[in-house]
């Protein structure tokens, strides 16, 4: 078999029975004056940031001290995430960095 006869077969079967034109592979380049400069899109290509109108949180209620059975205290940590088990690892591991001794109390969803 030809490769041209394949090739109209094959452009026969997408685009159908119409004639083909002998043009329609090839592509006119224009040539730029030398005047002309052309400068990339900077701003065209800038991301789109999400807007802040709502972000998820959870306040994280914990009860921290450097002392086993000693004096604790409350702290509330906010983190910006819907999971729980996310809000309390993260709670806990930013009062560790003060306490020795960290327990959750509760996590609720703030609105």
């Amino acid at each position: 078999m030809n490769k041209e006869s394949i090739e109209e077969e094959m452009r026969r079967a997408l685009f159908g029975n119409g004639e083909v034109s002998p043009h329609a592979g090839t592509f006119s380049v224009q040539e730029v004056p030398a005047d002309v400069v052309i400068l990339p899109l900077a701003k065209a290509v800038t991301k789109k940031r999400a807007s802040k109108a709502f972000t998820p949180r959870l306040r994280v209620t914990l009860k921290v001290g450097n002392e086993f059975e000693g004096e604790t205290h409350e702290i509330i940590h906010e983190a910006d995430t819907l999971s729980t088990l996310l809000a309390e690892q993260e709670a806990t591991k930013a009062a560790k960095k003060k306490f020795r001794y960290v327990e959750v109390i509760s996590v609720r969803s703030m609105y």
